[in-house]
């Protein structure tokens, strides 16, 4: 029998045993899988400092490392005077952002042709934005990671098509680790999840190709936190 009979066969083998609809669990034998507590999942992650200070520059050294760009600023007057100063150097000439109160800010600050995707939108003009300016759910210390949904990030492209992904941020967002961060979610929607909840850490990479690592393969190839 050859390799490709073999294969065959064992599908056709699988196909004749009946699988149970989807949310239906037939093997009623089998006990109900217990998730591990906040502080079970605490002792297999890497530890945070409990002062505000040092989770700051856990989440700046950790974005810092996944070559994202983070900037700490003193208030929103000083965020609408960077964000002028990175487009004057990038030469935006268009802007993809959605309505959040600091978002609309950011953008007025800017003066550039703004595409909402909050509202209905073309998603080939969203690809020709030199920009993707988004607010976020929540900054992780312990990854250098920041928290998206559809709802707090204007939608699920957003954050994808335009090269360069801007996330405009509070200091209070930040958090010192992955179960804080869940447990955010969990107390700011409830049971009403967006469709989508993204971690993004870093800017798109791939290292697929014989172990090279590529910026921008999936998503933005530049990723800016700015924070006051």
């Amino acid at each position: 029998m050859s390799e490709r009979d073999n294969i065959l066969g064992r599908i056709r083998e699988a196909l004749a045993v009946a699988a149970p609809m989807p949310g239906q669990d037939h093997d009623t034998a089998r006990p109900t899988p217990v998730l591990p507590s906040a502080a079970d999942q605490r002792r297999v992650l890497p530890a945070v400092g409990q002062a505000f200070d040092e989770q700051l520059a856990l989440f700046r050294k950790n974005a810092t490392e996944l070559r994202a760009d983070f900037r700490l600023l003193q208030d929103l007057g000083a965020l609408e005077a960077e964000l002028k100063e990175i487009s004057a150097a990038e030469g935006w000439q268009r802007a993809a952002s959605h309505g959040g109160e600091l978002t609309k800010a950011a953008c007025r600050a800017l003066g550039l042709p703004v595409l909402l995707t909050d509202q209905a939108f073309d998603k080939r003009e969203l690809a020709r934005c030199d920009v993707g300016i988004s607010e976020c759910d929540a900054l992780v210390a312990q990854t250098g990671s920041v928290v998206v949904t559809s709802r707090s990030a204007g939608g699920r492209a957003l954050s994808v098509l335009p090269p360069h992904h801007v996330v405009v941020a509070r200091r209070e967002q930040l958090v010192p680790d992955l179960p804080a961060a869940l447990a955010l979610l969990k107390s700011k929607y409830g049971g009403n999840y967006p469709s989508m909840i993204s971690f993004i850490t870093g800017p798109s990479r791939t290292g697929d190709i014989e172990r090279i690592l590529v910026l921008g393969a999936h998503g933005p190839k530049k990723l800016t936190v700015l924070c006051f």
